[in-house]
């Protein structure tokens, strides 16, 4: 599947990997087993920002790291399907990382995962890859865990030009991250994406907006803006110098995998930016784009923009109702709150 009319460019630098997906009433209690419904493979990690953003209109490329072996060649032949531009050299000898994905009956999930070769970095693939062709640079917490790869990938980023696009993704696995590294990573960030339970890790504070202040003010020192993702509850943005806004959720249903989720919205957020939109209505779109996500098993799956779009059409008629494609059966609400502008 070749990419679309593009309306910028984005490197991923976060490691693609196998997602080994089971489906399940409920975790199972030490020591016990349970029986999956259904089970499968697909290419995962940061291969789902790069579909999200690829369907919402950029050209991707990626300069993670992949290795050689079943895994490896499962998530170059996902790459290929989409046309996305591999600048690395595979890596001999080393397979890709594998995530076992247990998603329950309310579409919740819970991860168990191992790198492979996208922990690993090579200086010389590294110094390869020119930055400053691409509009976005995207990087996630998981690559910067692994001994193999973060003090090259640190010393990359610190090297960016000023002012370079650099989008940083804490990840779940945000606490692992040594200290001094994830200072200057965070220090390097033009926008950062994150949970709220990723944010109060960083910040210390459960308020998502006064974690969204506290990331500005106090970590994230050089970055425009960041967002404190929330999954039903929206997202917080903040814009410096500006007051925090509640992006409300697009309800959609039934909810079936939330797997991806969270790596959908920052890829259609990045696309939505490029298409000028405002922050505001950019976290929008990506909580459109998210939602819909929700809405198919599997980590890769999110809407092409026309989709999103056409939700976003029909439940916030007064924000884009100007786009005339056919409405989306899923929405629900007729009248949904407007972007408010958060508590200090």
């Amino acid at each position: 599947m070749a990419q679309g009319q593009s309306v910028g460019t984005l490197l991923q630098m976060s490691g693609a990997v196998v997602d080994l997906v089971y489906r399940i009433d409920a975790l199972p209690s030490p020591g016990s087993e349970v029986l999956a419904s259904s089970s499968g493979i697909a290419a995962g990690g940061g291969f789902n920002a790069m579909v999200s953003a690829a369907r919402a209109g950029l050209t991707v490329s990626y300069g993670g790291a992949l290795g050689t072996g079943l895994f490896a060649d499962r998530v170059v032949e996902a790459m290929e399907r989409f046309g996305f531009l591999c600048l690395r050299p595979r890596l001999a000898g080393q397979d890709q990382g594998t995530c076992v994905v247990l998603v329950d009956a309310n579409g919740e999930r819970s991860f168990v995962s191992k790198e492979g070769a996208e922990g690993l970095a090579d200086p010389d693939g590294l110094a390869a890859i020119v930055s400053d062709r691409f509009e976005w640079l995207l990087l996630s917490g998981y690559t910067l865990c692994y001994p193999g790869s973060r003090d090259l990938l640190c010393r990359w980023v610190e090297a960016l030009p000023a002012g370079a696009k650099f989008v940083f993704d804490p990840s779940p696995v945000v606490g692992s991250i040594p200290q001094a590294i994830l200072r200057s990573i965070l220090a390097k960030a033009h926008w950062v994406s994150c949970n709220g339970r990723e944010a109060r890790t960083i910040t210390g504070q459960a308020d998502p907006q006064l974690a969204a202040r506290a990331l500005l003010e106090s970590h994230c020192t050089a970055a425009r803006g960041a967002i404190v993702r929330l999954g039903a509850e929206g997202c917080i943005v903040l814009e410096r110098d500006a007051e925090p806004l509640h992006v409300p959720a697009v309800r959609v249903g039934p909810v079936v995998d939330t797997n991806g989720a969270g790596d959908t919205h920052i890829g259609a957020y990045l696309a939505a930016l490029s298409r000028a939109m405002a922050p505001g209505d950019a976290a929008l779109y990506a909580n459109a784009a998210a939602a819909l996500s929700t809405l198919r098993n599997g980590p890769a799956t999110a809407a092409h923009h026309s989709e999103t779009m056409a939700l976003l059409a029909e439940t916030f008629p007064d924000r884009f109702g100007s786009d005339r494609a056919t409405a989306h059966p899923g929405a629900v609400g007729s009248n949904p709150p407007r972007l408010v502008a958060g508590a200090s």
